[in-house]
């Protein structure tokens, strides 16, 4: 009887796994809203590029940057994610482009994408000094080096444990040296 319970609890858990779909279907439906509004950017864009001074065109193209990034970081973790988590796409070749994302490499990925967008909000800021205090300007750069301190710090890890993993592989193929 404990057994058969075991075998229950186990396939409850694995089971629960499917869940997660919830959320990466609630993520495309997101990214779709979002898709919209980054229709309503690039139109507005569009609609004003000739009466727009160039500083101004920057930033709006800096805008449209922004969202591909966003937009890309959300297909990353909604592929990657039901890939790791859920269940292998049945159809390999259509998801070759993504290669192999493991969580450590995904955790880097939106790392440097979190890095990339701030970098951008950066940028964006600094090109409208005017509209910002120096104590202000000081804060945005220093929550920015937080992000790329925080993604080279998990590279850092993910290296470490990359090499940790393939040192445990030599040893454990080595020949024992018992004489």
């Amino acid at each position: 009887m404990p057994k058969r319970l075991e075998t229950f609890i186990e396939s409850v858990i694995l089971a629960s796994r499917w869940l997660l779909v919830i959320f990466y279907l609630g993520l495309a439906v997101a990214l779709a809203v979002y898709a919209m509004t980054f229709g309503v950017k690039l139109f507005d864009f569009i609609s004003r590029v000739f009466v727009i001074d160039e500083a101004d065109s920057i930033l709006k193209m800096l805008g449209l940057i922004d969202a591909a990034l966003v937009a890309s970081l959300v297909v990353m973790v909604i592929i990657s994610g039901y890939e790791n988590f859920v269940s292998r796409f049945d159809d390999e070749n259509q998801v070759h482009w993504l290669g192999e994302i493991d969580a450590g490499s995904l955790k880097i990925k939106v790392a440097s994408t979190i890095v990339a967008i701030s970098s951008i909000h950066l940028l964006q800021i600094f090109l409208n000094t005017e509209r910002y205090s120096g104590e202000t300007l000081m804060w945005y750069t220093i929550i920015h080096l937080a992000f790329v301190f925080s993604a080279l710090f998990l590279a850092f890890i993910d290296r470490i444990s990359a090499m940790t993993k393939s040192l445990g592989k030599k040893a454990a193929g080595a020949p024992s040296k018992s004489a």
